[in-house]
């Protein structure tokens, strides 16, 4: 198919998914609008419509809570083939949402859907930035007070599903400190649309099902989270993607915000930066993430430790250890980056975030590897995962042993990562 037709095919994709102004990220497996999803899918929309990336965005921030969090659901319409739903969640917010967040990738993509739509001579596109961007600021604000209250320079997670990694390898220690006991009955609705093996163990979600029951209990309350938290994991990915969105809020500040809000987001993004800086570990080639109750690094090998590229200015030892180690993950791969390596115990090539490739993983880190000089892996990366979406179509996720597509299909944020690397040379 040629580019052109891939192209249409994507942007038939993002038609498909849109529920009236918000995309969901695939139809049935997942029905409502998710936090980063949406972002990822402005960027895309960014590239062919301006004004409904503008109202992806507008959309997602009508769930945000009056603290400032940005919910990682909101559920704009019911229904029955997702679960937990609403009614498990018990937020009490004026749009039902969950109660956790996601990684915030929303200010990285204002300033994408902002620059798209001055290019394009959007007639609104000031007005409608610069609410978005008071959004973005108090959501970054709620995000130091509420997921750093210690002052390390690093924002933590309370959920696995907050770091958009599921399951990940990285979890497991931490995680098995969760009881498997729940006061809500679970009735998973995942399995009926996508082959198990594909998905988190049932024991998996037992766990994740506990951690929204005490959080739930807390009435949803920051600070009686963070004291009753079984789990607490400062995240290098959360950390360096917030690093990077508050760099682009303070590239916007000029135009969009005040001469406080700009010295308040470099005050953040330094805080960020230092706290993400000493998280290197130089005999592993990459960044770890602390679990915060048990003081240990978390050196399971995953694709998180990569992120933190897309923050940081490495110094020549960093970037040629880190560009190395990359490459090794690469290695005898169809496609990469795994979200584990084949070498990991823990690897598993289909099942969810222990080992499958993603294409908005490969988008952060190719943008990462370009910001630090690196631009041939960048775009081999990138040619990658164009070719692979080519070949099996706009997949959730993809093997990276063999380049088959896993999960749901015509999903959203697929299609944009189509859109938006495609065009890179």
């Amino acid at each position: 198919m040629t580019t052109l037709r891939m192209e249409e095919a994507a942007h038939a994709v993002l038609a498909r998914n849109d529920r009236g102004g918000y995309t969901v990220p695939t139809d049935r497996l997942y029905p409502f609008q998710w936090n980063w999803d949406s972002a990822f899918v402005a960027m895309g929309f960014a590239t062919f419509d301006v004004d409904r990336a503008f109202r992806e965005l507008e959309r997602l921030i009508e769930g945000q809570w009056d603290d400032g969090m940005i919910p990682h659901i909101v559920f704009h319409a019911p229904s029955d083939t997702y679960f937990p739903g609403p009614d498990v969640w018990g937020t009490k917010h004026h749009v039902p949402t969950s109660g956790i967040t996601q990684p915030p990738v929303f200010g990285m993509a204002l300033r994408h859907v902002y620059e798209a739509a001055v290019a394009s001579g959007l007639a609104d596109a000031e007005t409608r930035a610069k609410v978005l961007f008071q959004a973005a600021l108090r959501s970054h604000r709620w995000w130091l007070a509420a997921r750093d209250p210690e002052d390390l320079g690093l924002v933590s997670i309370l959920h696995p599903w907050e770091s958009g990694s599921d399951n990940s390898p990285a979890w497991d220690e931490a995680l098995a400190r969760a009881p498997t006991t729940t006061s809500t009955a679970i009735r998973r609705k995942d399995t009926s649309h996508v082959n198990a093996a594909m998905r988190p163990r049932d024991e998996d979600y037992q766990r994740f099902i506990h951690l929204v029951d005490v959080y739930r209990d807390c009435g949803w309350n920051p600070k009686q989270q963070w004291a009753r938290a079984p789990f607490k994991v400062a995240d290098v990915q959360m950390t360096a993607i917030l690093a990077r969105a508050t760099a682009d809020l303070m590239h916007l500040a000029g135009i969009l915000g005040s001469e406080n809000d700009r010295a308040e987001l470099a005050q953040m993004q330094g805080r960020l930066v230092n706290g993400l800086a000493r998280r290197w570990r130089p005999h592993l080639s990459r960044f770890v993430s602390l679990d915060l109750i048990s003081g240990a690094d978390i050196e399971a090998p995953t694709q998180a430790g990569f992120i933190p590229l897309v923050a940081l200015a490495l110094d020549d030892a960093q970037r040629s250890a880190i560009t190395a180690e990359i490459r090794r993950w690469l290695d005898g791969m169809t496609v990469g980056i795994p979200s584990a390596p084949a070498f990991s115990p823990a690897f598993e090539p289909k099942r969810y975030w222990r080992g499958p490739v993603w294409a908005v993983i490969n988008w952060l880190i190719a943008d990462g590897l370009r910001l630090n000089g690196a631009e041939e892996l960048a775009r081999h990366i990138e040619q990658s995962t164009v070719r692979t979406i080519e070949n099996v179509g706009f997949c959730e996720y993809f093997d990276p042993t063999t380049g088959e597509g896993l999960g749901g299909d015509t999903f959203s944020w697929t299609a944009a990562a189509y859109l938006v690397l495609g065009r890179r040379e």
